[in-house]
């Protein structure tokens, strides 16, 4: 199983960036899926994850800004960020577990400029 990431780049304080993660390949039905962020100087942390029945889980400075959801039938997980801040800047990574196994995406590189 692989997962392809999509999204991300340079916004402005206050806007939004909508990404994308599909699992593909053989057996690609993966369980929770999500996001963690790698900000300069700190160590990677969970933003949000969703269970494959839409539990979904959020840092705590996610939480009011940030929404993820996902398609089963397509296999893919999307983040929106609203609202976002200087501090949200970082590289994301997509995350999708199947089985005992966590399968990781391409980082995406996020600038929040002030």
């Amino acid at each position: 199983v692989q997962l392809q990431a999509s999204g991300g780049g340079l916004v402005q304080a206050g806007g939004s960036l909508r990404f994308s993660c599909t699992a593909s390949g053989s057996g690609t039905s993966v369980n929770t899926m999500g996001w963690y962020r790698e900000a300069p100087g700190k160590q990677r942390e969970l933003v949000a994850s969703i269970s494959t029945g839409g539990l979904t889980t959020y840092a705590d400075s996610a939480k009011g800004r940030f929404t993820i959801s996902r398609d089963n039938t397509k296999n893919t997980a999307f983040l929106l960020l609203n609202r976002m801040k200087p501090e949200d800047t970082g590289v994301y990574y997509c995350f999708g577990d199947q089985g005992f196994a966590r399968i990781w995406g391409r980082g995406t590189l996020v600038t929040v400029s002030s």
